[in-house]
């Protein structure tokens, strides 16, 4: 079996004044290659912070994360930056688009932080941007496009470097019920064909669309399993 990610007795401390605050106390998680999972939990629960350190974007305390082959729980910036831009792509609420670049400009940022962009890659690009449905728009920019449309081009950039998994952090949470669907329905139809997805989320209809509900509460996972029966147990 293939694993995108693995934590393990994952803590994450804070000092705060003359005191520590633990974050994370324990947290023990495995995601699968191509599975589709939902994170959830209150305000407070630890869920930004988990989320942070699945993005690479900042480091346990103690415990070990693996990120595909690779242990990365103690590598230094400069090495936690090279594997988000080549390993996890990740979709925001607020879509983090460069409003003076075109669509598919912003598609291939990603790949420009990385050096040369090849022909190959900008085809791929382009190929993105049909993908998501957003080929007759591929050199308007932002302002000129709708929330909806801004978060597709979101998650096409995300795919620019075909990362191991996309992070996507309440990926409807500025959309309308019609764009929050289509963005759910994208999200699953990349799920179908085998991509990796974790969605950070506190809306009960986008996790419903996983295959699988970790929640978390007061720094440790209070319970992991079928969206179905872990949706139920907290109606």
């Amino acid at each position: 079996m293939e694993w995108a990610a693995r934590l393990e007795d994952l803590c994450k401390e804070y000092r705060l004044g003359g005191g520590v605050v633990r974050a994370l106390n324990g947290i023990t998680l495995a995601v699968r290659s191509g599975e589709y999972v939902a994170i959830m939990g209150p305000s407070g629960s630890g869920k930004s912070t988990l989320l942070n350190i699945l993005g690479c974007l900042d480091r346990p305390t103690s415990g070990r994360y693996t990120l595909g082959d690779e242990e990365v729980s103690r590598l230094g910036d400069s090495r936690l930056a090279e594997i988000r831009s080549a390993h996890i792509g990740f979709v925001f609420q607020t879509f983090n688009l460069v409003p003076d670049l075109t669509l598919l400009e912003n598609v291939e940022l990603p790949l420009y932080y990385r050096g040369h962009v090849s022909a190959r890659q900008r085809r791929r690009c382009r190929q993105l941007v049909e993908l998501v449905g957003l080929g007759h728009r591929m050199h308007h920019r932002p302002p000129q496009l709708s929330g909806g449309q801004q978060q597709r081009a979101a998650i096409a950039r995300s795919l620019a470097n075909d990362p191991i998994f996309l992070l996507a952090d309440e990926p409807t949470g500025n959309l309308d019920s019609t764009n929050s669907l289509e963005i759910l329905e994208l999200l699953a139809t990349l799920n179908s064909a085998g991509k990796t997805l974790i969605v950070v989320t506190h809306d009960p209809e986008v996790a419903a669309r996983a295959q699988r509900v970790v929640r978390i509460r007061d720094g440790v996972v209070s319970s992991d399993g079928p969206v179905l029966a872990a949706l139920r147990v907290h109606e």
